[in-house]
């Protein structure tokens, strides 16, 4: 289980699927968070059946179960009637399993449940701490699902009204048969345009509710501190951020929190929020003595600063007190040559792909990174497959474009 929880987070559905099919066999497994906003579903197993699972199937599924509870049966999973076994933990995360036709039975419910609910309380720490690679990660996923999404809508809707526009000719014979297929056409389109909705909904939240959420998860840190806290809330009509801006500004307000508890006085701190229509602007300030470690504080937020491409600006008078304030842009950056490839890259492929980038051998490589040449040439093997070039020196150039170098944080291209 160890191995399971303290792997890279996008993979963990996958180890997951190998730790539990030592003792129950099973073709597909999914694990659905909406923590994780940028892939709330984790799958493992049967492409042609993970790849068809929808967040529909798996929320109907999900409000079948009561927390903490299970079900076996059949349920309309990846496109199709199939026999499930699920779990929904208390924290809400579901599992998924679909046995394969020759597994007998269902898993053992209290050590499979149990198990389950190490995952998904590691999935809910993970996000919650916000890593540089757990941003990186989301922000690529969320960047491809809104480019798929815009362009899937922008064909089918042409599409649709094309369809609509015949239909309602006066030209055409059989009224009847024009009013139903207009009908139809019309409540495909409204499905289709809702569709943005439902991922929005998704994938970010009101700031209004993010910040909420802060002073909640700041109450326990402060709690035995008898500090005056002034919370400022961000506008009611502010812009909505993306699930991993929020998650990331809350983490790195907690830290700042931490930091400014951390001397010996602190009588009062002021929170406030707010949003440009491009960014969202955070500023901490306290009365406190201004001796605020301001070196370790930048470097403790410096990976979550550059995968979003925040800024940050620590203010401290001896006496008066501090002063830190975040800027985090919601977008991300404009799409660079190879991106889509580049966002395929694990965190692994990434480290190799930048030594890669300043012609490094496989020897040196593998002494970098304390891992066997044998692994380098799987790893470069792969990086290669996924950029799809012929050759090292292809794939080099392509991490100098993006930026990528040996030491840095690595993240997707488009995440920083």
């Amino acid at each position: 289980m160890r191995k399971v929880i303290t792997g890279p987070l996008p993979d963990i559905a996958t180890r997951f699927s190998r730790f539990l099919g030592r003792s129950w066999s099973h073709d597909a497994l999914v694990i659905f968070t909406r923590e994780c906003t940028g892939r709330p579903r984790k799958v493992a197993g049967n492409r042609d059946i993970v790849d068809r699972v929808t967040i529909d199937e798996l929320d109907e599924i999900k409000q079948s179960i009561e927390p903490g509870g299970v079900f076996a049966g059949i349920r309309s999973v990846g496109g199709g009637r199939r026999r499930v076994w699920a779990v929904r933990d208390s924290g809400d995360t579901l599992l998924v399993l679909v046995p394969r036709p020759s597994q007998a039975g269902a898993p053992e419910h209290d050590e499979v449940a149990a198990m389950f609910g190490i995952v998904a309380t590691s999935i809910q720490h993970q996000v919650a701490q916000a890593s540089p690679d757990y941003l990186a990660e989301s922000r690529a996923a969320s960047s491809e699902r809104a480019r798929t999404i815009a362009e899937l809508t922008e064909v089918h809707e042409a599409t649709l009204s094309s369809v609509l526009g015949t239909l309602r000719s006066n030209d055409l014979d059989d009224r009847r048969s024009r009013i139903t297929a207009s009908e139809t056409a019309s409540a495909a389109l409204i499905a289709l345009r809702s569709a943005g909705a439902a991922d929005r909904a998704l994938s970010e939240e009101a700031v209004t509710t993010a910040f909420a959420r802060l002073q909640g998860e700041l109450r326990p840190l402060l709690r035995h501190r008898e500090v005056e806290v002034e919370y400022v809330d961000p506008p009611a009509d502010g812009r909505p951020l993306p699930g991993e801006v929020a998650h990331a500004a809350r983490a790195m307000v907690r830290a700042i929190v931490l930091a400014f508890g951390a001397q010996p006085v602190l009588p009062r701190l002021r929170i406030a929020w707010d949003c440009d229509g491009d960014n969202v602007l955070i500023e901490v300030r306290d009365q406190g003595p201004g001796a605020i470690d301001r070196n370790a504080l930048t470097r403790q937020l410096s990976g979550r600063l550059h995968t979003l491409r925040g800024r940050i600006d620590i203010e401290s008078i001896a006496g008066w007190g501090s002063r830190v304030t975040l800027t985090i842009p919601l977008d991300p950056p404009a799409a660079r040559p190879d991106e889509h490839l580049l966002s395929t890259l694990n965190p692994r492929e990434l480290e190799v792909l930048a030594h890669l980038a300043v012609g490094k051998r496989n020897r040196a490589i593998a002494e970098e990174l304390g891992i066997s040449q044998s692994t380098i040439k799987f790893h470069v093997a792969s990086v290669l497959k996924k950029l799809d070039v012929a050759n090292r020196g292809e794939a080099g150039a392509i991490g100098i474009r993006a930026g990528i170098a040996p030491g840095k944080a690595h993240s997707s291209p488009g995440t920083g």
